[in-house]
């Protein structure tokens, strides 16, 4: 099962992080990838090693809040690999602060950032599955597109992540008659670049511990599992699903 030899996955926000963590992953099963991100050299670095593992890597600066780019980088994705089987919308960034003191710049910023760019890049790359007549689509959400939290003031971030959760279910609808799934994860605390700061406070690991029944943060790779089977030939059946991975964060 979950043998991804022959099929092209592609992830945005694969140059740190959960994006990079997802494209080893996916190589790892025999996939083909194209890994999308701003960094381009942190991409070429990464495109590197994955090549070692005997499959083909294509790196595409993309800046995913830019249609143009977005746009250029399905092209060139396309031409390059000659299809599209599997998209990850993994990019995101947030400025943080409560409904109260939020800046309609902080407020579009992370709109933009973190939804309207689920919407430019499964447009763009939807299109391909479309005509052939197969595709899988996996947004990455957070748990905190699910639910309010007491930790950290952050409405704009639960704002656009709730609304890839629901972008999820209607893409689910739409695209179904063309054997198009699109599913999403909702990470719940992963250390990365973007959480560190935030996660290595004594403060915050004891709110954690508090609400997380598991009692920690995630560790690198376990989100992986979740992607594998959303994108894997196996889950043929499964559209419009929201898979938390968030060690029981929204159970309680």
């Amino acid at each position: 099962m979950f043998d991804y030899t022959g099929r092209v996955v592609v992830i945005t926000g694969a140059s740190s992080g959960l994006g990079k963590q997802m494209a080893d992953a996916y190589s790892d099963q025999g996939a083909d990838m194209v890994i999308m991100a701003r960094r381009l050299e942190k991409l070429e670095e990464l495109a590197k090693n994955i090549e070692k593992k005997g499959v083909k890597c294509l790196p595409i600066r993309c800046d995913v809040t830019d249609v143009e780019s977005v746009n250029a980088a399905a092209v060139e994705a396309f031409e390059e690999m000659g299809k599209i089987d599997v998209l990850v919308n993994c990019a995101g960034s947030a400025a943080n602060a409560g409904v109260l003191d939020m800046t309609d710049e902080e407020w579009d910023f992370t709109i933009e950032t973190d939804m309207s760019s689920v919407f430019y890049v499964t447009r763009a790359f939807g299109k391909y599955m479309k005509d052939a007549n197969y595709g899988r689509i996996i947004n990455i959400s957070s748990m905190y597109g699910l639910v309010g939290n007491t930790a950290i003031d952050t409405v704009a971030y639960h704002t656009s992540k709730g609304g890839v959760v629901n972008f999820t279910r209607a893409v689910a609808a739409e695209l179904a008659k063309y054997n198009v799934t699109c599913n999403c994860i909702c990470p719940g605390y992963f250390e990365t670049e973007l959480t560190s700061e935030t996660l290595n406070t004594d403060e915050f690991t004891a709110y954690m511990k508090m609400t997380v029944p598991l009692g920690r943060y995630g560790n690198a790779g376990e989100l992986n599992a979740g992607a594998i089977f959303l994108g894997s030939e196996e889950a043929s059946y499964v559209t419009g699903a929201i898979l938390p991975i968030d060690g029981g964060y929204t159970c309680v």
